[in-house]
């Protein structure tokens, strides 16, 4: 198998639009990079005072808990950063620099699918540097509560979700998503946050969600989807959930060649396996063989048995 190159953009491209949690505006600039830059936030400061980068890696993740958020003691915080990196590695983009005027990575509508299109405008540009996977050469686990992750070894990129939630609205639901398909515009960018109506008022009260609506996020009540134009895929959820994961995994740095399994999981889990994953430097090692795979994404079935407990909300 022979190595893959590096990518970057084309061209500058921006983006506007509204922070789910802050309801602030704000812009996302994605530049074109130098092969071997990786991700890096460029956050715009206040009171003409210098900009400061921020890389997207897990060593600058400071929350996890309804969102992924990236900061330092000198930059701030950047919160909501999970659909955005999934974007980027699910088009294969390796290298750019992300300018942002806010606090927050603007919500759109929901989904990776404004990210996508925006980069696809751009256009994708190859670059003479050789692609650098991070390879599992081992299995990993953490459990945090009812929720399970394990990364394996595998000679593909593949992550596989199972969600369970009471009621019947979500239920119980499963993917797998081929990483090397190219198929992630289509299969996954489109599938969109969603969050309960019982839960709005006390997210409110504590100061998150100012930012969402039905035009930017699929809500739950007692026992239907509220929003009028129903669901974008019968399993929109769980697609979602695997959207997320594209996007935490993406903090390791490089792409993961290995096999991602979650249970009942979200960002928590998903930082955790990164941080497992890396912090034994006998799980992994740099590969640069390409990946090749046959088999695409499909909904499968259960992964372990089932209990009704909610998984975070993203």
């Amino acid at each position: 198998m022979k190595a893959q190159s590096q990518t970057t953009i084309k061209e500058r491209v921006s983006l506007t639009g509204v922070g789910v949690h802050s309801g602030e505006p704000s812009t996302v600039t994605f530049h074109p990079a130098e092969p071997d830059t990786g991700i890096i936030f460029l956050k715009n400061s206040a009171e003409g005072t210098a900009d400061i980068e921020v890389p997207a890696s897990h060593r600058f993740v400071v929350a996890t808990a309804l969102s992924t958020v990236l900061g330092s003691d000198a930059a701030g915080s950047i919160g909501t950063v999970e659909h955005l990196m999934a974007s980027l590695g699910g088009l294969g983009i390796d290298n750019v620099i992300v300018e942002i005027d806010g606090d927050e990575v603007p919500i759109m509508d929901g989904s990776a699918e404004a990210f996508c299109d925006v980069i696809l405008q751009a256009g994708v540009r190859k670059q003479s540097a050789q692609r650098r996977y991070i390879k599992v050469l081992k299995p990993i686990k953490v459990t945090h509560g009812d929720a399970v992750g394990e990364l394996l070894p595998s000679e593909s990129r593949r992550v596989e979700v199972e969600i369970d939630f009471a009621g019947t609205v979500i239920g119980r639901q499963a993917y797998v998503y081929d990483a090397d398909s190219g198929n992630f515009a289509s299969e996954l960018a489109r599938a969109r946050t969603f969050g309960f109506m019982s839960s709005v008022e006390q997210l409110w009260a504590n100061g998150y969600a100012l930012g969402a609506s039905l035009e930017n996020t699929v809500v739950i009540g007692d026992d239907q989807v509220i929003n009028p134009e129903g669901l974008r895929f019968a399993d929109e959820f769980v697609r979602h959930k695997v959207l997320d994961a594209v996007g935490d995994l993406m903090l390791a740095g490089a792409p993961v060649l290995g096999h991602y399994r979650s249970y009942r999981g979200g960002h928590k889990l998903n930082y955790a396996i990164v941080e497992a994953l890396l912090s034994d430097e006998t799980a992994w090692e740099w590969s640069t063989a390409m990946v090749r795979r046959d088999v695409g994404q499909a909904s499968v079935g259960s992964m372990v048995p089932a209990a009704a407990f909610g998984p975070d909300v993203s």
